[in-house]
């Protein structure tokens, strides 16, 4: 069930959000050969709190930092190390997450760390563009499913596919409400 917030509650997740989109620019300065995922997550941290939010990651179901730091082949939810240090070539995940008076702000970029190779330029431009299609999605009189659908859509007819397991969630009061039954649920009813 998605549930309306109200105008004050909207105010905090905007804020919380323009957060995290700033810490997001400070971290897009930072990424390039030589540093650490650790650094980031330092640099990240130190933000937020100056911002007056907290970070929303650290120690949700004992996640030990401020930022998930997925490079090359992770998935999502790298631990930032001092140990990982970005490289010529790689592309990094960033995800940012703040809390504002209870309201959560939470977003990922993806970034070349230096010259990318042809394949991840295109990975980050086909992932790209179907997040475009799935935001040209959200419209009154659609459901969530339409969302999924054109970023699903997108990306196989690229080649590529989706992680079933890692579907999204809301930005609620309650740390990261699990959609994946919500999305499960509105499958069969896209247009019905």
């Amino acid at each position: 069930m998605i549930i309306l917030k109200s105008l004050q509650e909207i105010e905090k997740i905007r804020k919380a959000c323009i957060i995290v989109s700033d810490a997001l620019d400070g971290i897009r300065g930072m990424v390039k050969p030589g540093v650490t995922t650790q650094a980031l997550d330092e640099f990240a941290e130190r933000f937020i709190v100056a911002a007056g939010a907290k970070p929303a990651f650290k120690g949700y179901r004992g996640y030990p930092k401020t930022l998930c730091t997925s490079v090359n082949n992770e998935v999502i939810h790298g631990i930032p190390s001092k140990d990982t240090v970005l490289k010529q070539g790689d592309i990094i995940s960033v995800d940012v997450g703040t809390i504002v008076d209870g309201f959560y702000g939470d977003a990922a970029l993806t970034l070349p760390v230096g010259t990318v190779t042809p394949e991840a330029e295109r990975l980050m431009r086909v992932t790209e563009e179907s997040l475009l299609r799935g935001i040209a999605q959200a419209q009154a009189g659609n459901r969530l499913y339409d969302i999924s659908h054109a970023v699903q859509e997108y990306v196989e007819s690229n080649g590529y596919s989706v992680v079933r397991e890692f579907v999204g969630h809301g930005l609620e009061e309650t740390c990261m409400r699990n959609l994946n039954s919500l999305i499960s649920a509105l499958q069969g009813r896209a247009h019905g």
